[in-house]
C-alpha cells in the first residue's frame, strides 16, 4: 500500500516538507487504529505501532489536538523495529467531532480527514428523522460530504413513505436504500469511493455498519451481531474506530454506535440542515424572533398551516438551545484557562 492510495496529496506533501522532510529518522503515516493509547500506523508499504510523544501531549491544550483515526502523522521510527513515536499531526482537511461523553466540556475527534460521511439509519424500529437531523448537522460541520444510507427495508411497513420523509429533510443530499445482508444496493455505496478517498460510517448500534464494510470488502472481516427484532436494540459489535482499506480502492472508517451523541460546534451547519426553517424565519415580523411565542412569526404560522412539521421545529429549537448552552460552557472553560 502506497501513501497515495491512503489519501496522501500535494497539500499533505507540502506540509510535511515544510517541517520534516530533512529529518532522517521520521516518516509520514496515517492512523489506522487507536486502542488504549496505542496506534496502528499505515506507512509507505507497511505498518507499525506507535505511541504519542510526551512533547506532543504537553503541547496539546485540548483532546482534539491529539492523534485520532484518519489523521496523517509524523512518526519517529525506532531503529530495526516496527514501533515508533508520533511526534506531529499534519493539518486536517476535515474532522468529524462531537462533545466528549460525560460532564467534561471537551471536543472529541471521531474521524479525521474524511471525504464522505455515510449516515446510516434503519427503516424499522431504528427509524428516527430527528436523530438523522443531528447526524447531518454534525456531518456537514465536519467538512465532509454527507450521504444517507437507509437499511433494513424488509423490516419496514412503508419503505416508500419513510424514504420520502428522509429525502425531504435531506434536500440535495444523496439517499440510498440498501439491504446489507444480501448485498443489495452496495454498488451505490461503492460509487462514492475510489483510491485515496476516505469515508466514515456513522449511525446507531445495529443498523448494519459492519455488514456494509464486509460487503465492500467481499469478506466477513468485521464482526457482526444480531440485534433484537422487537426493538432493534443490541450492543454494537465494533468496539474501536478503525480505518479499513478496501480492495477495489478507497478507505472507510468504522465507528462504534454512539450512545451519547452530543454536539460540539455545529452552528455553521444549522442553516444548511434546516434551510426550510431559516427561509421561513426571514419573513418573521421581528428580526430576533425565537419562533416560540412571538407575534407574527412566519415559522409558527407554517406549523399552524400544516406546511412545517411541529416536531421538526421542536428539533430545531432544541438543537439551537443545546448549541447556545455549549457555547456558554466553552466560554466559561476558556475563561478558567486564561485565568
Amino acid at each position: 500500500m502506497r501513501l497515495a492510495e491512503l489519501g496522501w496529496d500535494d497539500a499533505l506533501d507540502a506540509a510535511y516538507a515544510a517541517g520534516w522532510r530533512d529529518k532522517r529518522d521520521v516518516r509520514p503515516g496515517r492512523v489506522a487504529i487507536e486502542f488504549n493509547q496505542i496506534f496502528r500506523i499505515y506507512v509507505d508499504e507497511g505498518e507499525l505501532d506507535a505511541v504519542t510523544a510526551g512533547r506532543l501531549k504537553h503541547r496539546a491544550s485540548r483532546r482534539a489536538e491529539l492523534p485520532s483515526v484518519g489523521d496523517w502523522v509524523v512518526v519517529r521510527q525506532r531503529p530495526a523495529a516496527d514501533r515508533g513515536v508520533i511526534v506531529d499531526i499534519l493539518p486536517r482537511h476535515s474532522a468529524f467531532t462531537r462533545r466528549a461523553a460525560g460532564d467534561v466540556t471537551d471536543e472529541q475527534v471521531v474521524a479525521a480527514n474524511v471525504d464522505v460521511v455515510f449516515v446510516v439509519m434503519g427503516l424499522e424500529a431504528n427509524f428516527n428523522p430527528r436523530r438523522l437531523e443531528r447526524y447531518l448537522l454534525m456531518a456537514r460541520e465536519s467538512g465532509a460530504a454527507p450521504v444517507i444510507l437507509l437499511t433494513k427495508p424488509d423490516l419496514s411497513d412503508d419503505v416508500a413513505a419513510r424514504t420520502r420523509e428522509v429525502a425531504q429533510l435531506a434536500g440535495e443530499l444523496p439517499v440510498h436504500v440498501l439491504q446489507p445482508k444480501s448485498g443489495e444496493g452496495i454498488e451505490q455505496v461503492r460509487a462514492h469511493l475510489h483510491p485515496g478517498r476516505t469515508a466514515a460510517l456513522l449511525g446507531s448500534s445495529g443498523v448494519g455498519k459492519s455488514t456494509i464494510i464486509n460487503r465492500l470488502l467481499g469478506a466477513d472481516v468485521q464482526r457482526t451481531r444480531e440485534v433484537r427484532a422487537s426493538d432493534s436494540r443490541g450492543r454494537h459489535t465494533t468496539t474501536h474506530r478503525e480505518l479499513v482499506v478496501l480492495p477495489p480502492g478507497g478507505l472507510i472508517i468504522d465507528t462504534p454506535g454512539m450512545r451519547e451523541l452530543q454536539l460540539w460546534d455545529a452552528s455553521g451547519a444549522m442553516s444548511e440542515t434546516f434551510d426550510d426553517i431559516e427561509a421561513l424565519a426571514a419573513h418573521c415580523h421581528f428580526t430576533d424572533c425565537r419562533h416560540r411565542n412571538e407575534p407574527r412569526c412566519a415559522v409558527k404560522a407554517a406549523v399552524d398551516a400544516g406546511t412545517l412539521a411541529a416536531d421538526r421545529l421542536d428539533s430545531y429549537l432544541r438543537l439551537q438551545a443545546e448549541l447556545a448552552e455549549l457555547a456558554q460552557r466553552q466560554e466559561e472553560r476558556a475563561r478558567k484557562t486564561r485565568g
